[in-house]
């Protein structure tokens, strides 16, 4: 049985992954409507692996035989100054995401939880993998900058990104 503070903790994690998709799928939005197809495609792929993330929690909670509670999700911003400051966005989210994971961890072995620790240690080594992702593609776009028609190699690039 998983502790009631353990499972609050996994539930405010399952609601931080949900926003994250909502997030990403804004991003994709205001991709869309500068015609940055391509990019749209990276955005909506990472918003489903976030979902997919949620997923996971979620399965976990019910193994567990815990409770899945949903929280409201508040709405994202919809528009950016730019699409690198839309992957900088993506980086710094990503950066609190990485934290809400290390501390969901520090619960974990604080309360000698050994079955969320294995669990967690997935999403720890997906964190180092999502943060250097938005980092690679945000060194691109400032080499290459953004009124270049270099930035379509990137778009291009972007799009054929798959599940």
């Amino acid at each position: 049985m998983i502790s009631k503070n353990l499972q609050n903790a996994i539930n405010n994690q399952i609601h931080s992954e949900i926003y994250s998709s909502y997030l990403y799928m804004a991003m994709a939005a205001y991709a869309d409507g500068k015609n940055f197809k391509g990019i749209a495609n990276w955005f909506k792929v990472q918003s489903q692996e976030e979902w997919e993330h949620a997923m996971k929690f979620y399965n976990f909670l019910v193994e567990r035989g815990a409770y899945v509670i949903f929280k409201a999700i508040e709405q994202p911003p919809s528009d950016f100054k730019s699409i690198l400051q839309a992957f900088e966005a993506t980086l710094e989210h990503e950066k609190k995401v990485t934290a809400s994971i290390h501390k969901l961890y520090e619960l974990a072995v604080k309360e000698g939880d050994y079955p969320t620790q294995v669990m967690l240690h997935w999403f720890i080594n997906e964190q180092v993998e999502e943060e250097a992702n938005a980092m690679e593609i945000i060194e691109k776009i400032k080499l290459v900058g953004e009124k270049s028609g270099s930035i379509l190699w990137i778009d291009k690039e972007l799009g054929s990104r798959e599940k």
